[in-house]
């Protein structure tokens, strides 16, 4: 599939009570050396300062939503979007400024892809995080990162997919992936590095501790309907 000379891409950000990291995630977005963007923040109904800091920003369509969770704003964003080109960023990680321009590239290059992924460097909040991005080079391994937050992807793949499910607390990303994978997305991995992904104590993952059974049902989830695909649809 052609892109478009350039390709608006809708930038949606989901956020719930992340005050302290929230300017920087905006400001990695906005900074992008590729211009042709929407940004859109969904705020999961936060008690702290998060909207007012996210509506601090001129550039940054501001929406609120009652609170049901990181996949349920996500989808807010995607109907809300305009772009031709969906990206997701979570609010407390941080794009390196060409990793929009790295993956229009590579879907230009290559019209047979509908998403393309990318590799992801984890570092702990503070002194880590701060002298590791601050200074040219890494020393922190890069990781293949088939996650939301490295994914660009066709808005009309993703709407072939259908929305992320809100039922689950975590691992929504997972079983979106499982979906479009049974249905036969087509998708690339660059090796560059096109995402900080921010290890601190209020991590989704961390704060829903008691919620990790549901990575387990994701994937029974996925096992059992590709058995049932196996068996032609008939769910016997």
């Amino acid at each position: 599939m052609t892109l478009a000379s350039d390709p608006t891409v809708s930038v949606i950000i989901p956020v719930y009570n992340c005050q302290r990291y929230i300017a920087e995630s905006i400001e990695s977005a906005l900074h992008q050396t590729y211009a042709a963007m929407q940004v859109i923040v969904v705020d999961d109904s936060s008690s702290d300062r998060t909207l007012e800091i996210a509506h601090g920003f001129a550039q940054v369509q501001c929406v609120s939503q009652a609170h049901a969770g990181a996949g349920a704003a996500r989808n807010r964003g995607a109907a809300l979007a305009r772009g031709e080109l969906l990206a997701f960023l979570d609010a407390d990680d941080r794009w390196p400024l060409d990793k929009l321009k790295r993956q229009v590239e590579a879907l230009r290059r290559r019209p047979d892809l509908d998403m393309v992924f990318g590799c992801v460097e984890q570092l702990h909040a503070g002194t880590e995080w701060e002298e590791q991005i601050a200074r040219p080079g890494r020393t922190s391994p890069l990781m293949p990162g088939l996650i939301a937050g490295t994914m660009l992807i066709r808005r009309k793949a993703f709407q072939r997919v259908g929305e992320f499910k809100t039922e689950w607390k975590v691992g929504e990303f997972i079983d979106w992936y499982g979906r479009a994978t049974d249905l036969g997305l087509q998708s690339a991995c660059l090796p560059d590095l096109l995402l900080w992904r921010r290890i601190h104590t209020t991590n989704q993952g961390i704060v829903e501790r008691a919620s990790r059974s549901d990575y387990a049902k994701v994937i029974k989830a996925c096992l059992d309907r590709r058995r049932i695909s196996a068996r032609g649809g008939d769910g016997s």
